[in-house]
């Protein structure tokens, strides 16, 4: 299911991004040869034109259909085999399809991209990512209107929150409510996220068993915090009481029952399911005893565990009866509400650079199977679209980045040549594009080999 959410979230985002480019483009009466959904090397599983009134169809090709090419004027419409993205070949352009200049003539057509005038192409190339952005809004603005929003508050979570060990080494404790951080107050814990990952700020107080404690963070909390592969500062702090059992569940053979409450591990308190799965997953492939609570009587079991390290039981979800904000939206109401909340998803993501550009925070990057986690493994449309605006939001700011073969390196150029008057030549481009088509599959490379080092437990 996380698989098919992912690959319908990118079709999705690549078919309306390069949709940008092929709007502006025609827009300026550019020709566009091909527009693809997923990439073709050596053939595509649909090819497709219009021509002569109807469309013309080609499947499993490893070439354009000679009929085809008696038609320039006409896109190809098609779908490669190779699921990572996809493409709009513009006509003139020094691009990923075209990184040698060698499908460039040598007299300029006036159907070609190099042929128009510079603000023209500006907009054709920045088109994607105007698309992916406003895109995201439109996204964001229908969440409103149809979902609203539900926000937990800090106060109404009954229990405290469990925190992360880099958080409790500098004071945190299990329980905690953070109250204010600099003098802000805080109303959720995404504002505490913020401040604290964020913003960088280190003056924290925290109410602890009806007093009020001062904490002082350091200021590199986020960075010790992502090095040490922490993937949550905080969670919902609820007892661990057995609603279901996993098929096979070791702790179900073991005697656990359903309304189980858990209370500790080899003798160690637990008071809480995030806890005791933190502390379980000590003890991989050995015996534990696990102390519970049955009827008001403390009793135990003894476990044997697997490599996983799980007893195969899930909680009951106290969360479900706490009470949430809920905000409705008209659909006036709900166009502002959505680009606000757009605008500050880029902000909040442009600042988490400063962390990805160190070392804790490069040891951190995934590729395809870390944005795959993010989606549910049950289907959930709120998520998906969630996700799926939110995704256009990282879309659109990484093409921006003036890296050569994305956008943003094209759009330098353009500037460069509007404020100067001088245009680049067609082979510093090529030199260009080569340079950073090297560059991003360097970075694909890593990130996704990032993630297979994680899934073999950090060995190759």
């Amino acid at each position: 299911m996380k698989l098919l959410a992912l690959m319908l979230s990118l079709s999705f985002l690549v078919l309306i991004h390069e949709g940008g480019h092929f709007f502006f483009a025609k827009l300026f009466k550019t020709r566009v040869e091909k527009f693809y959904l997923f990439f073709n090397p050596w053939f595509s599983l649909l090819r497709a034109k219009k021509y002569e009134g109807k469309w013309h169809f080609s499947f499993f090709s490893s070439k354009s259909p000679e009929e085809f090419e008696k038609y320039p004027d006409n896109t190809e419409w098609g779908i490669g085999w190779l699921p990572f993205g996809g493409y709009c070949s513009i006509a003139g352009m020094i691009d990923e399809n075209n990184t040698d200049g060698s499908k460039l003539a040598e007299t300029v057509q006036p159907w070609e991209y190099r042929s128009k005038k510079a603000w023209q192409r500006l907009l054709i190339i920045s088109g994607g990512v105007l698309v992916n952005f406003i895109g995201a809004l439109v996204i964001y603005s229908a969440i409103m209107f149809h979902w609203g929003t539900d926000t937990l508050p800090l106060k109404n979570v009954p229990y405290g929150y469990d925190y992360n060990l880099t958080a409790q080494k500098y004071g945190f404790k299990n329980g905690d409510y953070v109250l204010s951080i600099g003098g802000k107050d805080m109303y959720e814990m995404k504002d505490v996220v913020n401040e604290l990952l964020l913003n960088g700020a280190t003056d924290v107080k925290v109410l602890r068993n009806n007093d009020t404690v001062t904490l002082k963070l350091s200021k590199n909390f986020a960075k010790e915090m992502v090095g040490a592969g922490e993937k949550q500062f905080a969670v919902p702090r609820f007892p661990f009481v057995i609603e279901s059992f996993a098929d096979n569940s070791l702790g179900e053979k073991a005697g656990l029952q359903k309304g189980d409450s858990l209370v500790a591990i080899n003798g160690q308190q637990t008071s809480s399911f995030s806890e005791f799965k933190m502390k379980l997953a000590r003890y991989v492939n050995a015996p534990v005893v696990v102390s519970f609570y049955r009827n008001n009587v403390l009793d135990s079991v003894r476990i044997q565990l697997g490599k996983d390290g799980l007893i195969g039981a899930a909680p009951k979800n106290f969360l479900s009866n706490v009470k949430y904000d809920h905000h409705s939206y008209g659909f006036f109401e709900s166009i502002p509400k959505g680009v606000s909340y757009g605008v500050e998803t880029l902000v909040s993501y442009v600042k988490q650079f400063k962390i990805v550009f160190t070392k804790e925070g490069a040891s951190q990057l995934g590729g395809f199977g870390t944005i795959g986690s993010l989606f549910p493994e049950a289907w959930d449309w709120l998520r998906f679209w969630t996700m799926t605006a939110f995704l256009s939001i990282i879309l659109a700011f990484m093409n921006i980045l003036p890296i050569p073969a994305l956008d943003g390196g094209h759009i330098v150029f353009t500037l460069w040549e509007m404020i100067t008057g001088k245009k680049p030549s067609d082979k510093f481009l090529e030199r260009a594009q080569t340079v950073g088509m090297i560059l991003l599959f360097a970075l694909l490379i890593y990130a996704n080999g990032m993630d297979i080092v994680r899934w073999l437990g950090g060995k190759f």
